[in-house]
C-alpha cells in the first residue's frame, strides 16, 4: 500500500505504488483486438483496508487527472491531489472509514502505461505505435488491480467527467465486483459537440511541426500544440457565468486597449497560463489517446440501449449533474436516470446550482459532500 505519513496534514505524505502484469501470457486484451503488456498501473491509497476487505472504494480520475487524489508527494509539495478537499478524516471519502484507492488509466502519462512507456517490441518509445484504447480498457486494467490488491467487492466507484463514464462501465459490466456508483457531471455517450471540441484539440497538436507523428519524446516537444489544445479544453470546463464573473471583459496590465494583437484581455492570459503549466505536466500523445477513448465511449452503441446496458447490474447508482455544465449538461444525466428507473434499479439524482460548468464536480465539495457522505453510509450499512 501507499506508504502515508501525518506529519504533513491530514492525509499526509504519499507514495505512489506500482502494479505491474502482462509480462508473460496474461496481457490485457484490448477492445480493439490487441494485447497490450506488460501493462504498469500507478496508483495511491488512503486510510485502511478493513479485516475482510469491505471497505475499498476506487477512485477513477478525469481526462487530465492522475493517481494522485489527495496528500503531497513531498515535505515541500505546494499542490495537493486533485480531489483534496474530499478525502480525509471527516471528509467524504472518510480515510477514518474507507480504503481509497486512485489509480492513473492506461494510455496517460503519470506512471501507467501509455504511449509515452517503452515498446518491449521495438525498445523505445510507442508514441502512435501505442494501441487505441477505449474507456472499458481502462476499467479492465483497474479490474486487475484491485484483484492484485485481494478485494473481493468494492464498496463503491466514484467520478467525474471522464472518472463517471468509468465508474458506469464498473456498474454495467462488472457489477457483482462492487457495491455503489458515484457518476458526477457525466454521460453515457459524448455528444456530436463535445467530439467536436476534442476533434480541435487533436488537431492543435498533430498540426503543431514539432509533432513528429508523435515520435517527438527525444527531441522538442509540440508544446504550442498541446497548450491551444488544453485553451480550447479548458474553455469546456468553465461557464459564461463563470468567466463573466472570474474575468469579465477586464483587460490586463494596462488601462486601454491599444490597437494590436498581443494578449490583452484578462480571460486571454488566462488561457496562455492554463495551457503554458499543462504542458509541463502532459503528454500530447497521451492527450490525443485520451480524448479519443472518451469519443469512442457510447453505452447505448456497446449494449443496443442505453436500457441493456444496465439490465444486468445490482449496483445502487448515485448520480449528479451541474446546472451551468454545458460540455456534459444535466439532461445527459437524466437520461441515465430514467433508463435506470425503467429497469427498477436503485438509483438517487440531484442537479446542483452552480456556475462553474463542468470544473463543478471539483469545485463545489461542500454542496455535493452531504449526498455522497449518505450514499457511501447507507450502502456501507447494508453490505457489512
Amino acid at each position: 500500500m501507499s506508504e502515508v505519513s501525518s506529519t504533513h496534514t491530514d492525509i499526509g505524505i504519499v507514495t505512489p505504488r506500482y502494479f505491474e502484469f502482462g509480462a508473460a501470457d496474461d496481457g490485457l486484451l484490448l477492445d480493439s483486438g490487441q494485447v497490450l503488456s506488460p501493462v504498469t498501473l500507478c496508483y495511491e491509497t488512503y486510510g485502511e483496508l478493513n479485516s475482510d476487505s469491505s471497505n475499498a472504494i476506487l477512485l477513477l480520475h478525469a481526462f487530465s487527472g492522475d493517481a494522485h487524489a489527495a496528500g503531497f508527494h513531498h515535505a515541500d509539495d505546494k499542490h495537493p491531489g486533485w480531489w483534496h478537499d474530499m478525502i480525509g478524516p471527516g471528509k467524504p471519502f472518510d480515510t477514518n472509514r474507507y480504503f481509497i484507492i486512485c489509480s492513473n488509466v492506461i494510455g496517460g502519462c503519470r506512471g501507467s502505461t501509455g504511449p509515452g512507456s517503452i515498446n518491449p517490441q521495438t525498445g523505445t518509445r510507442y508514441g502512435l505505435e501505442f494501441p487505441v484504447i477505449t474507456v472499458h480498457d481502462m476499467v479492465k486494467a483497474q479490474v486487475r488491480l484491485i484483484q492484485h490488491l485481494g478485494i473481493p467487492k468494492l464498496l463503491a466507484v466514484a467520478g467525474g467527467s471522464m472518472g463517471g463514464m468509468q465508474a458506469l462501465e464498473w456498474a454495467s459490466r462488472y457489477s457483482t465486483l462492487v457495491h455503489g456508483a458515484i457518476v458526477l457531471a457525466s454521460t453515457s455517450r459524448l455528444s456530436a459537440q463535445g467530439i467536436a471540441f476534442n476533434a480541435v484539440g487533436r488537431n492543435a497538436i498533430m498540426s503543431d511541426p514539432l509533432f513528429y507523428n508523435g515520435d517527438y519524446y527525444d527531441r522538442e516537444a509540440p508544446a504550442r500544440g498541446l497548450a491551444i489544445a488544453r485553451m480550447v479544453g479548458h474553455i469546456t470546463y468553465l461557464s459564461d457565468e463563470s468567466m463573466r464573473l472570474k474575468f469579465g471583459r477586464r483587460l490586463q496590465d494596462r488601462e486601454r486597449m491599444d490597437f494590436s494583437f498581443a494578449d490583452q484581455f484578462e480571460v486571454e492570459s488566462y488561457l496562455e497560463y492554463k495551457g503554458g503549466t499543462f504542458v509541463d505536466r502532459f503528454d500530447a500523445n497521451s492527450y490525443i489517446y485520451l480524448s479519443k477513448a472518451i469519443d469512442y465511449f457510447d453505452l447505448e452503441t456497446a449494449h443496443g440501449s442505453l436500457e441493456r446496458a444496465f439490465a444486468d447490474s445490482s449496483s445502487r447508482f448515485l448520480i449528479l449533474s451541474f446546472s451551468s455544465d454545458w460540455l456534459y449538461p444535466p439532461y445527459q444525466s437524466k437520461e441515465i436516470v430514467r433508463a435506470l428507473m425503467r429497469r427498477g434499479k436503485d438509483v438517487s439524482y440531484c442537479e446542483i446550482e452552480s456556475p462553474y460548468g463542468h470544473d463543478s464536480f471539483l469545485l463545489e465539495t461542500e454542496r455535493q459532500a452531504p449526498m455522497i457522505e449518505a450514499f457511501l453510509s447507507t450502502i456501507s450499512r447494508e453490505h457489512r
